[in-house]
């Protein structure tokens, strides 16, 4: 007896949470861990008032803190940041052997009939793919734009709550506060930037090159188990 689907056997579509289990599992961890932070830094951040001698905050009060702001800001905008870098890098820039990257011949924006635009456009297509106006060009940049923005969005919130906190840990000690401007400036704002820019930096750099080498079978960020070293831009 065969165990196989009979002719004209419809497959039964995935529902929801399968369907959207990468986004939904990663969302909900992201909640989690955002969670377990505000716990953390609520302890850190009470042993620092204690220590100069003040009274401690309540979990509400510090979810309302330039300095919980300014935690998960800079880490936000690090993120942003390499995820818009990554986007617009990779139109040109390629590694041979990585599934990270576009094979060699197509570097570039690659030309309309490759990207499915204007009159070739399909049915299935997205509306604005199908224009010939700026519509078509915005369209055709809005992932790499939308995290630039999200980036700049969220290191102007890191300024502004970052400044803020600086503010509060400088009137403790009785030093007198700075502006916003001043602040941009000190060693505060551009130590919390780049030491989260160059981690993020580090990581696409590895995975780009080990990438090469290395494989995990079934993802579609590694090459397929057997595929050549050299073999570039193709997802397991």
């Amino acid at each position: 007896m065969s165990g196989g689907r009979g002719p004209g056997r419809r497959t039964r579509e995935p529902g929801f949470w399968r369907s959207n289990s990468l986004t939904l599992v990663f969302g909900g961890a992201f909640l989690v861990v955002l969670a377990a932070q505000a716990v953390a830094g609520r302890a850190e951040f009470n042993e620092q008032l204690a220590v100069d001698g003040l009274q401690q905050v309540g979990f509400g009060a510090y979810l309302m803190s330039s300095d919980f702001a300014v935690d998960v800001t800079e880490n936000w905008q690090s993120e942003f940041l390499q995820f818009f870098l990554y986007i617009f890098g990779t139109v040109h820039l390629v590694q041979r052997g990585s599934p990270e990257s576009k094979p060699l011949e197509r570097a570039g924006t690659e030309s309309d009939r490759d990207q499915k635009m204007g009159d070739h456009a399909r049915p299935g297509s997205p509306r604005w793919a199908g224009t010939k106006d700026w519509r078509q060009g915005l369209y055709s940049r809005s992932l790499g734009l939308t995290m630039a923005v999200f980036f700049f969005l969220s290191w102007f919130a890191q300024s502004v709550a970052g400044v803020a906190a600086y503010n509060g840990q400088r009137l403790r000690q009785l030093q007198a506060p700075l502006d916003w401007s001043a602040y941009l400036a000190s060693s505060d704002f551009w130590s919390r930037s780049l030491q989260n820019w160059q981690s993020e930096l580090l990581a696409v750099c590895a995975m780009a090159i080990l990438s090469v080498y290395l494989r995990q079978r079934g993802s579609p960020e590694s090459k397929p188990v057997g595929s050549a070293h050299s073999a570039t831009g193709v997802e397991g």
